[in-house]
C-alpha cells in the first residue's frame, strides 16, 4: 500500500506556456496580486485568500502537504513568471489511487482563457498517466454554478450532493456537489481537452 509521499511528489508541470510549481512561500507576493485582480476573496463561494491571509493560506497548504492530504500548486505564466492563480491535488488516498482536484482559482484577467483548461489537462494527465489513478474527483459549492459548468466541461460526471457539508467564509453552510472521472473515461476526456485548447490562443497573458 503506497504512502502519500511515495504516491504523489511535488513536481513541476508545464504545457502551453503555463507552469504549475509546487506552492511555496516565495509565491506569496504573486499570489496576493492574483487574488487582488478581481478582488476574488470577496466571493462567498470560493476559498481565495484575502490579501492579509495569503501567507497563512500558503502555510496551511504546506502543512497539508506535509500531512499527505494536499499538494498545492502556484499556476504561473512561464514566460513572465507572473502568478496567475492556484490549484491543488487534495483528499489524496493512495490505497485506492484516488485524488481530487480543487482549491482552484485564477486572477480575473486570465479567466475564460486557456489557462484553466491547460492546468486541468496537466493535472489530470499527471493523475491518470503518471500516478496511475483509478479515479479523479472534484467538489464545489452548490451555488458555484460557474465552477460546476467548468468541471462538467472537463468530462467529469456528477455523482451527487452532500447536504449541509461545509462552512462558507460568510458563516453559512453549503451543500457540496461531487463529481468524478474514472481512468476508463480519461482518454476521451483528454482528446476533448486537447480539442478545446486548440480553439484558444496559445500564449498565456504576461502583463
Amino acid at each position: 500500500m503506497p504512502a502519500a509521499d511515495d504516491f504523489i511528489q511535488p513536481v513541476p508541470l508545464r504545457l502551453n506556456g503555463v507552469r504549475l510549481e509546487p506552492l511555496a512561500l516565495s509565491h506569496e507576493e504573486g499570489l496576493r496580486a492574483a487574488a487582488a485582480d478581481g478582488q476574488l476573496w470577496t466571493l462567498r463561494v470560493t476559498s481565495v485568500p484575502a490579501p492579509d491571509d495569503t501567507r497563512a493560506y500558503i502555510e496551511q497548504a504546506l502543512a497539508m502537504r506535509e500531512a499527505g492530504s494536499r499538494l498545492a500548486f502556484a499556476v504561473l505564466d512561464e514566460a513572465s513568471g507572473r502568478v496567475l492563480g492556484s490549484t491543488s491535488f487534495h483528499d489524496i488516498v493512495p490505497a485506492i489511487r484516488r485524488v481530487e482536484i480543487g482549491y482552484t482559482w485564477y486572477a480575473k484577467s486570465v479567466q475564460r482563457t486557456h489557462v484553466n483548461t491547460t492546468a486541468k489537462l496537466l493535472m489530470m494527465g499527471h493523475a491518470f498517466d503518471t500516478l496511475g489513478c483509478a479515479v479523479v474527483g472534484w467538489r464545489t459549492d452548490n451555488f458555484n454554478f460557474a465552477s460546476q459548468r467548468a468541471i462538467e466541461r472537463l468530462g467529469a460526471r456528477r455523482d451527487g450532493m452532500i447536504r449541509h457539508h461545509a462552512l462558507r467564509r460568510d458563516g453559512t453552510v453549503r451543500d457540496t456537489v461531487m463529481y468524478s472521472m474514472t481512468a476508463g473515461e480519461w482518454p476521451e476526456a483528454r482528446a476533448h481537452l486537447r480539442y478545446l485548447l486548440a480553439r484558444y490562443p496559445s500564449p498565456a497573458p504576461s502583463h
